[in-house]
């Protein structure tokens, strides 16, 4: 039978015009996904000129902490440093997986400010006692319940805030004073909880804003979120964060997950490898005030 592979064959120039037409396509299809893609991936690991956007727009939120460089010895060939403090703060604490937590950060010697939702604190005082006067960390205000905190009343919000304060407070002078049991420390390196308050889901407006402002607060947000909220495996969670360290770092993640103390486990003993210690939001901010 004879054949006409001549006859089904496209002229060259028809050939080559086929082929840019495919090229096109492809390069359309890969840019439509990059564009896709990029959104999602800005919001997972916001990258560094961001979060300085965020610092120059809120200034009255904090971000991260601008540390003083260290003094060198004068050779011109030596970079200039900065220590390298992290502020590590825990979400909606306080929780049966606190405790584990807690050992987590004994062991490795890391401190960290612990942001308490009031609904979850009833029956759980005691371990963040143990927090205060066992670990040297600090509790700090996350608000009544856990919720968008951005959709609140003023009145409703600033009544929540009042509400974790006294319960907050209640804990700070229980540990100080030694009563009700528990752990005790008479020489608290602060009497009162710090004034600091993150919003529920992290979303704040300038309403919210100007409350927390004339109310005392400030808004404490931070820069390195591994999304361990919604992301349960400790590993990719643990390389976020090592992958976006930076000295002044604030690093946000979640008491109330069971993958959060193995997250710590993976992720703390490789970070302080690298030289960085982790401490409390207020040790943070007093040592970026050393160079003023």
């Amino acid at each position: 039978m004879p054949r006409f592979p001549h006859l089904l064959r496209l002229p060259p120039k028809l050939r080559r015009r086929a082929r840019r037409q495919r090229m096109a396509t492809l390069l359309a299809l890969l840019a439509l996904v990059g564009l896709l893609f990029v959104p999602f991936y800005i919001i997972y690991k916001p990258p560094r000129p961001l979060i300085s956007y965020f610092v120059s727009r809120w200034p009255d939120v904090l971000w991260r902490v601008d540390l003083p460089v260290l003094v060198t010895s004068g050779d011109p060939s030596e970079r200039p440093a900065q220590r390298k403090l992290v502020a590590l703060t825990i979400d909606d604490a306080p929780s049966e997986h606190t405790r584990g937590i807690l050992e987590v950060l004994r062991q490795y010697d890391a401190h960290a400010t612990f942001f308490v939702i009031g609904g979850q604190v009833p029956g759980r005082q005691s371990v963040l006692r143990e927090a205060l006067a066992l670990g040297g960390h600090e509790l700090a205000n996350h608000g009544m319940h856990d919720e968008p905190a951005r959709s609140l009343a003023d009145g409703a919000l600033q009544a929540q805030i009042a509400e974790v304060d006294a319960m907050l407070q209640q804990v700070y002078d229980s540990v100080r004073e030694g009563r009700h049991g528990g752990a005790t420390n008479t020489e608290l390196a602060q009497t009162k909880p710090p004034r600091y308050y993150r919003p529920g889901s992290g979303f704040f407006s300038d309403r919210m804003r100007t409350l927390v402002a004339q109310l005392g607060y400030k808004l404490v947000l931070g820069g390195v979120y591994p999304h361990d909220a919604q992301i349960n495996y400790p590993w990719l969670n643990a390389r976020h964060i090592l992958s976006m360290l930076k000295p002044g770092a604030i690093v946000i993640c979640h008491d109330r997950r069971s993958w959060t103390a193995p997250m710590l486990r993976k992720m703390l003993p490789a970070a302080i490898k690298q030289g960085y210690q982790f401490v409390t939001v207020t040790e943070l901010l007093k040592a970026g005030k050393e160079g003023d």
